[in-house]
């Protein structure tokens, strides 16, 4: 693969088919790099950010490679605003493990792609489990992918040449590793199904997390009783806020352990305030100190939140049918080949078993290929069986059967 950089020299990696790729540092040049896209069925993309030091990731680097072209866009020096034309259009964006894209995409740009398929989602379906870009490259297409330095700083500016062959290399094989999967999925069946679970991650995508759900995420708190739950609702929604405000990770605000300790002492003094587990000197006085008593102050007269169905909170007797089932789902994800975490997920088991219309087990490709399995199972018209290996010409593990009635 020869690479051209900054320099315009040649940089030939063995084995791989030749790519160039162009620097984008302007307006005019990211719009004529949109205007050549816009004119394809498809391209690729990858972004590099930080993410370390502030509450938003910083977006330091985007990739796009379509037909025999690469740019590397650098979104210090331009308005990468006009993206939002490329997302909006039919043209579909092949990612690799689009999640944190998504994410970064949605916040410098305003937008995320409206069609994307994702090789690491079809490499989940096809065998691959949850494999690497590194692993589809060289098992797809037999091109060992050079490692790179996981801790470059891609905000620095220039970046050297290695890095933006590294950088390159990330969209340089995409589109030929989504043929190849194409081509195995539409002859397993399942090229539906991975447009389906595509189109699920993008609408995911789109959903921000709001700032009255932070306290989801803090180990423990679903185990505060109601006022304890409605005070660290309050502070942490408080923290989150003011983290979004100064663009700094919430732990600098105030630690998790922090938000538990106000949580179960309650107070309403700075005193107080400085006697709770986790709160350092930072937050016990002056305006933080204010800001969080104003929070405690709402969370005590406010409602309770309701603590999500799920994990510890699940009821007896839904415990051991989600036990039951899981053990079926992974043996299943076994026989077909695909990711285990895709098919089903313990939150999905619990709202498919508490009758949640909006379940995923309840529609789509999910309710195909476990929907009626699982009805069966938890019914008692059907029973798991261990069936050694060599039996019925199929190899060991767990079978569904259906059940004999008693007496």
């Amino acid at each position: 693969m020869a690479v051209r950089g900054l320099r315009g020299e040649d940089h030939r990696v063995s084995g791989a088919p030749e790519v160039s790729f162009r620097w984008v540092d302007s307006d005019e040049g990211l719009e004529t790099v949109i205007n050549s896209v816009v004119g394809c069925d498809r391209y690729a993309i990858d972004t590099e950010f930080h993410r370390e030091r502030t509450y938003f990731p910083a977006l330091a680097l985007i990739q796009i490679g379509w037909k025999d072209s690469i740019a590397l866009i650098d979104p210090t020096v331009v308005d990468i605003s006009p993206l939002r034309r490329l997302f909006q259009s039919e043209v579909e964006a092949v990612f690799h493990a689009a999640q944190q894209d998504l994410d970064v995409l949605s916040h410098a740009v305003g937008e995320i792609p409206r069609r994307l398929f994702d090789t690491q989602i079809a490499g989940g379906f096809a065998g691959y489990g949850t494999p690497s870009l590194a692993a589809l490259v060289n098992a797809e297409l037999k091109i060992p992918l050079a490692k790179g330095d996981r801790l470059t700083d891609w905000l620095r500016r220039p970046l050297t040449e290695a890095q933006q062959r590294y950088a390159a290399v990330d969209v340089a094989h995409l589109l030929d590793v989504q043929d190849r999967l194409l081509a195995k999925l539409e002859r397993s069946g399942r090229a539906e199904w991975v447009r389906e679970a595509c189109e699920e991650l993008r609408l995911r995508g789109q959903q921000h997390q709001r700032p009255e759900d932070a306290w989801l995420r803090l180990k423990d708190a679903r185990g505060l009783k109601d006022r304890g739950r409605a005070v660290a609702q309050a502070v942490a929604e408080w923290r989150e806020r003011r983290a979004m405000q100064l663009n700094i990770p919430v732990r600098q605000v105030i630690p998790d352990l922090a938000i538990l300790g106000i949580a179960q002492r309650q107070p309403s003094t700075e005193e107080e305030l400085s006697q709770a587990r986790g709160v350092d000197g930072r937050a016990t006085r002056g305006s933080v100190a204010r800001d969080i008593l104003e929070a405690v102050a709402r969370g005590r007269t406010a409602n309770p939140p309701e603590v999500p169905t799920g994990g510890d909170e699940l009821e007896r007797d839904v415990r051991p049918a989600v036990t039951l089932v899981s053990a079926w789902v992974a043996q299943v994800a076994r026989d077909e080949g695909i990711d285990a975490a895709m098919l089903a997920t313990r939150a999905d088991l619990v709202a498919f078993l508490v009758g949640d219309s909006a379940a995923r087990l309840a529609q789509g490709w999910r309710a195909e290929l476990l929907g009626d399995g699982i009805r069966d199972l938890i019914s008692g018209r059907a029973a798991l069986t261990f069936v050694p290996a060599g039996a019925n010409g199929k190899p060991g593990g767990l079978r569904l059967v259906p059940s004999h009635p008693v007496g």
